[in-house]
């Protein structure tokens, strides 16, 4: 079995301890409506789209910038996340849920995945002279390995510009929602199979002591304060990116004077946070809410 079926199996299995948690057939089981337009931000356009929501009105609308998770593999597609672009589209916000380039396919891992959903956050400068996009409004918001890199975004304007990650001016975001986040990636890193930390050294091209540099420049929790409000949603029961890995980033962050917090949801896994109707559910639209609102 090589590791992209074990970890298809993992995030399929591992993610049920009791009957009560959710698992991803049940997410991909979920009404779901077609996108308005699928939209190339790059030349790779096979990987480096977004699918565009819209809701009724004339707009401008706030706007929620989704990405999906996965272990950063291309086993895992935006798909995972097309319940919650569709929900947040009927609460009335235009949804830009973005693919990238993941490990396992061309491009993939160091630096294009980082610079692919830079890309893609940044075309929407691109799409909002024909889209009624509110650019004063966007909440990033991101699942497991997702989450990672929707934190990221809230720090790329302090990496150096002779950063392989570096590009001009990003967009700036109204707040972060990260469900079930990977916060950093070296303390979540496994030399073995048993959780997406076995994919960390395929995303970052080696391991820490080979390339500190890189896992630095990939780490929201060494660049904290990062300047954007966040809101952090776990599942308590959450196997996959336990909750102890998020609460090691809320106390940094806090401590280093970031507007965050934290909200664990009893009797949840790793899946409610992305399934509207959830348990978890209530939480994630109220922090959606709550920031685009500030």
């Amino acid at each position: 079995m090589n590791r992209y079926t074990f970890l298809l199996l993992l995030f399929l299995l591992s993610a049920c301890n009791g009957p009560e948690l959710m698992r991803v057939p049940e997410i991909m089981e979920m009404p779901t409506a077609p996108a308005d337009v699928r939209v190339a931000y790059g030349p790779a356009d096979t990987v480096q789209f977004g699918d565009l929501r819209l809701p009724g009105g004339d707009g401008p609308h706030p706007v929620v910038l989704i990405i999906h998770g996965g272990c950063w593999l291309s086993a895992y597609g935006l798909d995972l996340m097309d319940a919650m672009a569709t929900e947040f589209r009927e609460q009335g916000y235009a949804t830009w849920n973005i693919e990238y380039r993941r490990v396992g396919e061309p491009g993939g891992g160091w630096p294009h995945t980082f610079l692919d959903v830079a890309a893609a956050a940044d075309h929407l400068r691109t799409l909002a002279p024909d889209y009624p996009l509110d650019l004063e409004r966007v909440v990033a918001i991101g699942h497991s390995a997702g989450g990672h890199l929707a934190l990221w975004l809230g720090m790329r304007d302090q990496l150096p510009d002779n950063s392989d990650l570096y590009t001009p001016d990003p967009l700036p975001l109204k707040g972060i929602v990260s469900l079930a986040g990977i916060t950093d990636p070296a303390s979540y890193l496994v030399r073995e199979d048993g959780s997406c930390g076995s994919s960390v050294d395929e995303l970052l091209g080696g391991l820490p002591e080979e390339h500190p540099l890189r896992y630095a420049q990939a780490s929201p929790l060494r660049h904290v304060p990062l300047g954007t409000p966040q809101i952090l949603i776990s599942g308590a029961e959450d196997p996959i990116v336990p909750l102890a890995h998020v609460e090691r980033y809320y106390e940094a962050a806090r401590q280093a004077g970031d507007e965050v917090e934290l909200v664990s949801v009893k009797k949840a896994g790793h899946f409610e946070v992305i399934a509207p109707g959830s348990i978890a559910w209530e939480s994630v639209e109220e922090a959606v809410e709550r920031l685009l609102s500030r």
